[in-house]
């Protein structure tokens, strides 16, 4: 067995961010980096799925293996990256815009499943990375490129959906919180399941409303609470609040993975099986 300890900054490529000085992405990569330290889990077992936005140039930024999917499929990469071979750690990384609007479906499905994986969506309110247009996520009154007379739209409710949809891990943090963020990146990574973390972010450019102190204001924390991670009722109601706005684990429990339902799967990884076909052959028509 290696001797090798992985650090936080054994997770950093020589390739530098390039998100605007404030940005809550640099708060998330700390996170996730500090999780994977933590629970040293080599490079060489992640992958990292990327949707397209802001939070998609994390790609570069990470030592593992990675996918810059398309937009609003991250979800169906990780799935398949999970079938494929189920000791991987198969995390996504995406926007609020990418994952609950453009991948609102795989979102929900995904969730229904129950399928290996850990989603970490990066919630900023906005689409940024072309310049702060209206998200699912964007509430009432928001004034944005799209919306110069305010927001009409209800916005959606990510924890309420994920609950719904049959996530057996649901949790919530705040990029500008890191020690919380990375314990609850640390507990999803462990959860065998869908883990869903909706992460509160600022987006120091274009969304002036809900800033760090905005959030620091309205944010309380779920455990100091008391609340029942176990209580679906509980967490559904907390769920809902809106005069403050819980962080922390809202539900958690267990049930068979997306994965344990293929018999095929209960041996070795499909990538070490034997097969009828070429791989290699397989490979050159379709590369």
């Amino acid at each position: 067995m290696s001797s090798q300890k992985f650090t936080p900054q054994f997770y950093t490529t020589s390739y530098l961010p390039t998100w605007c000085p404030g940005c809550g992405d640099f708060g998330i990569l700390a996170a996730i980096k500090n999780a994977l330290s933590e629970l040293q889990i080599s490079p060489h077992s992640i992958v990292i799925v990327y949707g397209i936005g802001c939070a998609g140039n994390m790609n570069n930024n990470i030592k593992c293996y990675a996918f810059h999917s398309l937009h609003g499929r991250t979800l169906p990469v990780a799935v398949g990256v999970k079938l494929a071979n189920k000791n991987l750690k198969v995390i996504t990384v995406a926007g609020d815009g990418d994952y609950y609007g453009e991948g609102g479906n795989h979102f929900l499905h995904t969730a229904r499943y129950n399928a290996d994986i850990l989603s970490i969506v990066c919630n900023n309110r906005l689409f940024s990375l072309t310049t702060g247009q209206s998200s699912p996520t964007s509430e009432i009154g928001m004034i944005s490129k799209t919306t110069p007379y305010g927001e009409i739209k209800q916005p959606l409710n990510p924890i309420a959906l994920s609950l719904a949809a049959g996530a057996t891990f649901v949790a919530r943090g705040a990029a500008f919180e890191i020690p919380h963020l990375t314990d609850l990146i640390k507990q999803g990574l462990e959860h065998k399941g869908f883990a869903h973390i909706d992460v509160f972010q600022q987006c120091v450019t274009f969304n002036k409303t809900q800033t760090v102190e905005w959030y620091k204001e309205k944010i309380y924390k779920l455990e100091e609470a008391g609340h029942d991670t176990n209580n679906f009722k509980a967490a559904l109601d907390k769920s809902l609040e809106t005069e403050k706005l819980p962080i922390g684990v809202f539900y958690e429990t267990e049930k068979p993975s997306y994965e344990d339902g293929f018999e095929q799967l209960q041996g070795k990884p499909l990538v070490e099986q034997k097969t009828n076909y070429a791989k290699e052959e397989l490979m050159k028509e379709f590369m």
